[in-house]
């Protein structure tokens, strides 16, 4: 089983002016295991298909992760920023299951 140590990606949402939300993003480093590691294309009705990856990372949650793990919105993966699709709660491990590349 590979390895994995990156950073992942958490959203928060603040109101800078009256009636303007923007989300910021805070990051932390977090270690665990790949569970599968798999690409595939999608060809929607576009010339170039996407690049989308069906990756499964299991991280260890620390209690920052675990309180806050449905404002995780990226996973750095291979150098490339991954959306993170869902995650699965099975403390003290969180398994990340992976998308297509973050546009944030």
């Amino acid at each position: 089983m590979a390895k994995y140590y990156g950073e992942i990606g958490f959203a928060t949402t603040s109101e800078d002016t009256p009636g303007v939300w923007v989300e910021h993003i805070t990051t932390r480093r977090y270690g665990g295991d790949i569970l599968n590691n798999t690409r595939r294309l999608e060809f929607p009705e576009k010339v170039d298909a996407d690049i989308s990856i069906s990756n499964r990372i299991s991280i260890v949650a620390d209690p920052y992760a675990k309180l806050n793990f449905h404002s995780m919105r990226y996973a750095v993966y291979m150098g490339t920023k991954w959306t993170i699709t869902s995650v699965e709660v099975q403390y003290p491990r969180l398994i990340l299951n992976l998308g297509g590349i973050y546009n944030g």
